[in-house]
């Protein structure tokens, strides 16, 4: 059951109250689970009535270091006493060492700071295009991108354009052109997609919306020496699969593939602020110049301030390794209930997804079952239940979920 906390209570309301006041006054673009919290501390989270859940969605991966990470919420509050905006008309003491530390994380030479995930995913499909048109000598207006069916990059009216999701695209045409989508994993389907117009691949090393697909072993590794090969970008959108959560880095060092631009964000901002950015060399990101794109907050003090003590705690690789471990830790105990009720578990890192048998529950209701247990949790696509908890989680944090699904089976 949730654990009570002694934490005092929020004032201004029940779980009821503020449940109705939500979905009074903002747009219904979301069907929360019934939770509704105030405060967050490393893995676990307490509601409006005092009540505690591991917090095993930790916002998508933006979490990885846990609600209110000590170092990172110093940071922000020194930072916020000091300066926060001042736009990139002017320079300001955060953004370059910001760039150059995430520069040599990514093994880059350049960055470009954005904000949301889905304006780095659009900063990325701008410069593949213009990099197409300047430096590959594809004709103005030809450029196409290869993406992955069922990829999620974000809801932008260009990016569903290259959605396979009835959802994320239904009512929004008319779309984008230039996109050609193609089966995740399957190289010869990406080969035969390259043509002398395709300026970039886009895809992501391991699909988390989709249900934490994992690609075949050596997938990446094949896109990269076709994208060699053809002279086409490789982009990685490393948003969610990026920054520890998958025990290494990057969830593309499982392959010790490197692409031509990194996509970031999430985690980047450590949970605290929307950071993102995405990474390339200069023959590729020298394409931007100014006033050929731009954004009033990116690369703001504050944001660059948190990015750049987000890198620092990366590279003392103890994140990493801890994801590694307790991902095995995971991974051994969802696995022991495969057949019990659960179909299948795809797992990497401390990320996971759980098939849930039909006959057993919906996804969606498996997971309210783990609500009463004191546990938060996402379904993907109707019976995939996603599992990514902070990293900062224990062991024994780790066996409040697998007791939480033991009792929600059944088993």
């Amino acid at each position: 059951m949730p654990q009570t906390s002694s934490s005092p209570v929020v004032p201004g309301g029940d779980t009821q109250t503020h449940i109705e006041l939500t979905e009074a006054f903002a747009a219904h673009n979301y069907h929360p689970l019934r939770v509704v919290l105030s405060h967050g501390e490393g893995a676990w989270v307490t509601d409006v009535d005092g009540r505690r859940y591991l917090d095993c969605l930790a916002g998508y991966s933006a979490l990885n270091f846990g609600h209110s990470h000590p170092r990172l919420v110093a940071r922000a509050q020194e930072q916020v006493g000091r300066l926060t905006l001042t736009s990139r008309a002017f320079y300001n003491d955060q953004l370059g060492p910001f760039a150059r530390d995430l520069a040599e994380l990514t093994g880059k030479e350049l960055i470009l700071p954005m904000n949301s995930g889905a304006e780095a995913v659009e900063t990325a499909i701008k410069t593949a295009r213009k990099w197409g048109y300047l430096v590959k000598g594809v004709p103005e207006n030809h450029a196409t991108i290869v993406a992955m069916e069922g990829n999620f990059h974000g809801r932008t009216t260009t990016i569903v354009s290259f959605s396979n999701d009835p959802d994320a695209t239904a009512g929004y045409a008319p779309y984008t052109p230039g996109f050609r989508l193609v089966p995740y994993g399957d190289i010869a389907a990406l080969e035969a997609a390259i043509d002398d117009s395709t300026v970039a691949v886009l895809l992501e090393p391991i699909q988390g919306e989709a249900g934490v697909v994992i690609p075949p072993e050596g997938y990446l590794q094949s896109v990269r020496a076709l994208c060699n090969r053809t002279n086409t970008l490789m982009v990685a959108d490393e948003i969610q699969s990026g920054l520890a959560r998958t025990g290494r880095t990057f969830a593309c060092d499982h392959e010790d593939v490197t692409p031509d631009i990194f996509i970031l964000g999430k985690a980047l901002g450590g949970g605290l602020y929307p950071v993102s950015a995405i990474a390339a060399n200069g023959d590729v990101l020298g394409v931007i110049t100014p006033g050929t794109h731009g954004s009033t907050f990116g690369g703001n003090p504050l944001a660059a301030a948190i990015g750049r003590e987000v890198v620092a705690i990366l590279n003392e690789g103890e994140f990493q390794k801890r994801a590694e471990t307790l991902g095995h830790y995971l991974d051994d105990g969802l696995q022991a209930l495969v057949g019990h009720g659960i179909e299948a578990v795809r797992c990497r890192g401390l990320w996971a997804g759980v098939d849930i048998s039909p006959e057993v529950s919906s996804g969606r209701a498996f997971c309210e079952g783990l609500v009463e247990h004191g546990v938060l949790a996402k379904e993907a696509h109707g019976q995939t239940v996603r599992l990514a908890p902070p990293i900062v989680a224990t062991e024994e944090d780790l066996d409040v979920l697998l007791g939480a699904f033991r009792s929600v089976l059944g088993a």
